[in-house]
């Protein structure tokens, strides 16, 4: 089992920005996939951003690229994801989620999700 662990979510003006922080414990972090996902009320989630368990690869919604950067750090079981320019339609519960496949972007890969951290960006 692997728990995770959000934070870092909150209310920020459009252009700014947030780092969403998954801290997790139980099984060792380094030999999973992390990924981030979003849902906005009334949409299915959806993918934003994976890291490989050595975090030499990344992967990222089209929407996000140059904006978002996911980064990992295995001596502190966490995984980052830095947000800038902030845009409305960013505006969603974030999650992170654990997976022993490689870069997946289907939220069913992922066995094991943290509560998830609310991102509101006003415009």
């Amino acid at each position: 089992q692997v728990q995770l662990v959000e934070s870092g979510g909150g209310l920020v003006q459009a252009g700014g920005s947030l780092r969403l922080s998954c801290a997790a414990s139980g099984r060792t972090f380094s030999r999973y996939a992390m990924g981030f996902f979003r849902q906005a009320p009334g949409k299915e989630r959806e993918f934003v951003a994976a890291i490989s368990w050595i975090g030499g690869s990344t992967y990222y919604k089209d929407s996000v690229k140059g904006r978002f950067t996911i980064s990992r750090d295995n001596a502190k079981n966490t995984v980052y994801l830095q947000m800038n320019s902030l845009k409305p339609e960013d505006t969603a519960v974030y999650y992170c989620a654990a997976s022993g496949q490689a870069l997946p972007t289907t939220p069913t890969l992922y066995p094991y999700w943290g509560q998830g951290t609310q991102v509101t960006v006003s415009s």
